[in-house]
C-alpha cells in the first residue's frame, strides 16, 4: 500500500470553493482502480488547513491517478486558492499490512 499525505493551506477567501472542487476529486478518486482511501480533512483549529489522505494499492495506481481528468481539474483548479504550494509527504504502510 502506497499513502499520500498532502497537506495544503488555501487562502481564506476560497475556503468553500477549494471544498466544493475538492469534494469533486474525491466523489471520482474512490472510483478508480487501486484506490483504498482518499480521506479529505479540515484543521479542527484553523479551517484554511486540509490534509488528504491518499492510500493506492501500487505506484502504478498512484501514478494512474495522476492522470486523470479529475485530478488535472483539480490541480489546475486549486492552485490559485493556496496560500503556498501544497506539500505531498509519500508514506509506505506498515501497519494493518492487509
Amino acid at each position: 500500500m502506497f499513502v499520500t499525505i498532502v497537506h495544503v493551506y488555501v487562502k481564506r477567501e476560497f475556503v468553500q470553493d477549494f471544498i466544493a472542487a475538492t469534494k469533486i476529486n474525491h466523489e471520482q478518486s474512490v472510483k478508480e482502480n487501486g484506490n483504498l482511501r482518499f480521506d479529505i480533512l479540515q484543521d479542527a483549529q484553523d479551517s484554511n488547513k486540509f490534509v488528504l489522505y491518499e492510500a493506492y494499492a501500487s505506484e502504478a495506481s498512484v501514478a494512474a491517478h495522476k492522470e486523470t481528468s479529475h485530478y488535472l481539474q483539480w490541480r489546475d483548479t486549486v492552485a490559485p486558492w493556496m496560500e503556498k504550494p501544497r506539500e505531498g509527504v509519500k508514506h509506505k504502510m506498515l501497519f494493518p499490512a492487509s
